[in-house]
């Protein structure tokens, strides 16, 4: 429930849209990941994507969560997961700031960071990149 509202609070912050169309951000690149992507790394981030993620998200990453429809109606556009396009990059080091950081100016995605271990974040990393195989 918590997560619920605070992705709910997150919602309702209404700012200019953030671009778009897909696109990157090469200083976000430059990230490494410092946790090898091992099936142990994947469980681990697999499970934290079910508890912090799948309430938007949907259990299998389609943007199709309990919370979407919600979303959708305050403008928000959740992102399908398993789709080859990543709105706003797919490296590790773009993804982990997607997480760590949100999505702003209207944080329709939370910042994860302080919330999320950083260690926890690069595991999820680890299994986001893994959905694109399961479509």
């Amino acid at each position: 429930m918590v997560i619920a509202s605070v992705c709910l609070a997150g919602v309702i912050l209404i700012a200019q849209d953030h671009p778009a169309e897909p696109h990157g951000h090469p200083e976000h690149q430059k990230l490494l990941n410092p946790v090898a992507s091992t099936p142990e790394s994947v469980a681990a981030g697999g499970k934290a994507f079910a508890k912090v993620c799948a309430i938007c998200h949907g259990a299998t990453g389609k943007g199709n969560g309990r919370l979407a429809g919600a979303m959708r109606a305050y403008g928000a556009r959740l992102s399908d997961l398993t789709d080859a396009t990543w709105q706003h990059g797919s490296t590790d080091g773009e993804i982990f700031v997607v997480i760590r950081d949100g999505i702003g100016p209207d944080f329709y995605m939370d910042a994860w960071q302080g919330k999320i271990p950083d260690e926890d974040i690069w595991k999820l990393v680890n299994y986001l990149k893994t959905l694109a195989s399961r479509r």
